[in-house]
Parts: structure tokens; sequence; C-alpha cells
């Protein structure tokens, strides 16, 4: 058994796209935080938001990780999965953490064209393209620092499971 693999990034990064091609190519398990997360609660992001606070939200993320995590596995993580200190710790400790990163006019864009019914509640309230470049800058340190490998997620889908296969292959033989 391998080490389970956790997607990171942005919401719209394709963390849930291409973590389903890339456990498809390995021959592994999938599972999704937020997925998981809605499926033990019975609510959507959004209503837990609502019930709970981003307080109470984030604590249920980070027990979703846990549940979900096994040798493996592709693992998608929710955007802001690496706010806790404790989740950046567990996912570089238990598997092979990949950074997803992209331009955030390009993860506006991607959201504006694929809008889903009860996504995740705005953290801002401002235009989508000015909050994703908010919140990447907030957030892109965290990625960086908990990511083993970063990959360009601005590519064809085909394109970034590729090469998220040939740098594991390239972890791997060193």
């Amino acid at each position: 058994m391998s080490l389970p693999i956790y997607l990171i990034g942005a919401r719209g990064c394709g963390k849930t796209t291409i973590g389903f091609a890339l456990s498809q190519a390995l021959g592994y398990a999938f599972s999704d935080t937020d997925h998981h997360l809605q499926q033990m609660t019975q609510q959507t992001v959004a209503d837990i938001v609502a019930a709970e606070g981003w307080d109470g939200f984030r604590q249920r993320e980070t027990e979703s990780l846990m549940a979900v995590t096994a040798p493996s596995t592709v693992i998608a993580t929710g955007g802001g999965m690496v706010l806790a200190e404790t989740n950046r710790q567990f996912m570089r400790e238990h598997g092979r953490v990949i950074y997803l990163n992209a331009d955030p006019r390009v993860l506006a864009a991607r959201i504006e064209a694929s809008p889903q019914e009860n996504q995740r509640p705005t953290l801002t309230g401002r235009p989508i393209t000015e909050e994703m470049a908010e919140v990447l800058s907030q957030r892109d340190a965290l990625y960086l620092q908990t990511a083993h490998h970063v990959i360009n997620a601005m590519q064809e889908p085909e394109s970034v499971v590729n090469a998220v296969l040939e740098t594991l292959s390239i972890a791997r033989a060193s």
C-alpha cells in the first residue's frame, strides 16, 4: 500500500476533477473531504456554515480529513483545509501533498463558468475575481508550506494529471 496523496489549492483549481482522474490512473481510491462531510452531516457546506459558522465548519473539515485518510487514496481537500496547522502537519506527515496552483483570474472564471447549487458561501462578500485574489494572497504561503510538490493547474486536466504522475514518479525514484 502506498501513502495517500492530498490535493490542496484554492476553490476552482480542479482538486476533485484531477483527484478522480489521478485515482483512476494510479488504481487508488478517491475521496473528497467536502463530499464526505456533506454525506456525514446530510447538509451542504452553506448549511453547515449558516448553522455553525466558519469555525464549526473548519472543525468538521478536520474531522473529515482524518476520516478519509487511508493508504492508496487520492484525497481532494477543501480550499481552506490548510488554515489549521494541525491539518497542514497531518497531511505532510501522512502522505504526499500536491498543491494545484492557478492564477486567481483562472480560478474565478472556472467557478463562474460552472456554478454549483449550494456551493460554498462567499468568504468576503465581494465579486468572485476579487475574492479569489484576496483568498489566494492569504493562503498561498500556507499551500506552499504544506506542499511536497507544486503543479501548474492552469492546463487541461489530462496534462495536470500527467504532471502529477511524473512528479510522483520522480519523487519515488529519488
